[in-house]
């Protein structure tokens, strides 16, 4: 809501415009944000900070999994079967009788079973409807996607406000930031790491994306760079001269505005283009199962 209301606020004159630029900004930001995240949560799995989530969310089975009831199970409360075991390097003990694995056909997505340990109840319909009803996994995810929202919407409004009202959001920030961990939303290193990913993030895209407009600032370069030919023609009260050499500043700055913003639309429609192109091929390869 607050980041809503900083982006639309250039139209009551309450930030410098852009101010939709400035809310395209974020959210260029944050589909950087979300990128890297994907990489990081797919490349490390933590334990959730709520032990309680997979029993209480999922029909887990009452015997360990396979691999556990392997390699785990009969050397947990044996330190002398974890002595032979480091020694030996190979699972010696008989793993005992365990109930069979149910193991649905979900045709070519078979290899999830070994993950998701489906049960008859739930396992019987296709692979995408549990994934669906599972709305997500229990392990943590790294970094914290709730603070990277909070601290892009500080960073803009610290860039756009300052003064003590930005002192106000990040207060907010923090709040947040404990809470995420005080409710076992999050480890306290997806937190902190959040906070420092979305103050980079958001000074690295300024160095491209600048959110001041530009126009004015390349006029006034242009100006400098003919001030001595305007004096000229001032002094010689050459009309003509001077109203060429103020075309010449429109016609510069214009084509430079013109240069940056085809450069905009092609990367944004690029990347428009290549999001929807893989929720529909995601949609049409995934659709029987």
């Amino acid at each position: 809501m607050l980041f809503i209301m900083l982006a639309f606020s250039v139209l009551f004159e309450s930030v410098e415009a852009p101010g939709l630029g400035l809310g395209a900004r974020f959210m260029f930001t944050m589909g950087i944000g979300r990128l890297l995240r994907a990489i990081t949560f797919i490349s490390t799995i933590l334990p959730s900070a709520r032990p309680w989530c997979a029993s209480a969310r999922f029909l887990v089975p009452q015997h360990p999994h396979p691999w556990a009831q392997k390699y785990y199970v009969p050397y947990a409360t044996d330190s002398n079967a974890i002595r032979n075991v480091i020694n030996w390097d190979t699972a010696y003990a008989d793993p005992g009788e365990y109930d069979p694995e149910f193991r649905p056909d979900w045709g070519s997505m078979s290899f999830l079973i070994d993950f998701l340990r489906p049960t008859a109840p739930e396992g019987s319909s296709a692979w995408y409807h549990l994934l669906k009803k599972a709305s997500g996994g229990c392990n943590d995810l790294i970094y914290s996607g709730h603070m990277l929202v909070a601290v892009l919407t500080a960073m803009a409004w610290t860039e756009a406000y300052g003064g003590y009202s930005s002192a106000l959001i990040w207060i907010f920030v923090i709040h947040s930031a404990q809470r995420e961990i005080r409710e076992r939303h999050h480890y306290s290193v997806d937190v902190v790491v959040a906070i420092y990913v979305g103050i980079m993030l958001w000074k690295m895209t300024g160095l491209f994306w600048p959110m001041k407009d530009q126009s004015k600032a390349t006029r006034l370069r242009r100006l400098e760079k003919i001030q001595g030919r305007l004096m000229r023609a001032a002094k010689d009260d050459d009309i003509e001269e001077i109203r060429e050499l103020l075309k010449e500043v429109e016609v510069s700055s214009h084509v430079r505005e013109n240069s940056n913003s085809k450069a905009m639309w092609l990367f944004s429609g690029g990347t428009i283009i290549f999001t929807l192109s893989m929720v529909l091929l995601a949609f049409t390869l995934t659709s029987d199962g």
